[in-house]
């Protein structure tokens, strides 16, 4: 759910942002992510997500904090509950030792298990953290 910073609404709805999502910014200073007009100040907000800056959180970075994506509020945008945004689903992992995809993982609930065929055990992502580093 995002909160208007210039006026405090808070959206009804969950929105969503994709990397593939592109939005015309107002004024034709090129696009972002995502674009919302705040439906009470009819402010319009923009996030932007630095595809550049995606990198992969592997086995070795277990238990450490690494930076995984930029992401920037071009205009004055405020999150509320960041971490269910940011976890709510699209992330993707490979079996370490067997290669195996596991695709539109979960994160919300900080735990994800399945079954990796090929080496015929469990595998999964237990007790999530994050931080959020504000530039």
């Amino acid at each position: 759910q995002l909160k208007c910073a210039n006026c405090g609404e808070v959206s009804e709805k969950w929105q969503y942002l994709r990397l593939m999502d592109s939005a015309p910014l107002k004024g034709g200073r090129g696009s972002a992510t995502m674009v919302q007009k705040c439906k009470l100040c009819s402010r319009e907000n923009s996030i932007e997500i630095l595809s550049q800056t995606i990198k992969p959180y592997n086995a070795e970075d277990s238990e450490k904090f690494k930076t995984i994506v930029d992401v920037i509020f071009l205009v004055q945008l405020a999150l509320k509950n960041l971490l269910q945004m940011c976890l709510q689903a699209g992330f993707a992992a490979e079996g370490a030792e067997s290669g195996t995809p596991f695709n539109d993982i979960n994160l919300l609930e900080k735990d994800w298990n399945d079954y990796d065929e090929k080496t015929k055990e469990s595998v999964g992502i237990y007790e999530v953290t994050h931080k959020f580093v504000k530039c």
